[in-house]
């Protein structure tokens, strides 16, 4: 399995809206910039984030982008999810009726074992988590919408 373009771009913008939580709404350009993504990508990254109610678009004088929720309530599997819809390997994981092997296939039993790894990794992981890593090498500290620092 390889993480695709959109769900890179889409975990960095979400760690960039993280570090820069409780600042208000921030701008998809200064995003767009800092991560060094294509603004126009970028721009249909957010909007399925948005629509997936990840993120809210800030509609007063500066506009911008903000996480819908407390960073450390978002995990990656939410973002998988939004981005990928399914994260499934094979279709017969979910829905056996697609293949006349699925009830002897050592090999979608194999992949429903590989894929309850990934969700359960994924939900462990949040957008807080992945902030404060980010932190460690930035030096930036990560705070609440009152100004308090979120726990890694």
């Amino acid at each position: 399995m390889k993480l695709s373009t959109k769900t890179r771009y889409g975990l960095r913008a979400l760690i960039d809206l993280t570090i820069h939580y409780g600042e208000g709404g921030v701008l998809l350009k200064d995003i767009a910039d800092r991560q060094e993504v294509s603004l126009k990508y970028l721009s249909h990254i957010i909007s399925a984030l948005n629509t997936s109610g990840i993120v809210t678009n800030v509609r007063r004088r500066r506009g911008g982008y903000v996480l819908s929720r407390v960073p450390s309530e978002i995990t990656a599997y939410e973002v998988f999810r939004a981005l990928e819809g399914s994260l499934e390997l094979v279709e017969c994981v979910d829905d056996p009726k697609v293949c006349d092997w699925a009830n002897f296939c050592a090999l979608r039993r194999l992949c429903g074992k590989l894929n309850d790894s990934m969700t359960s990794v994924l939900q462990g992981v949040t957008l807080a988590d992945l902030a404060q890593e980010e932190q460690g090498r930035t030096g930036q500290t990560i705070q609440d919408n009152k100004g308090k620092n979120i726990p890694g």
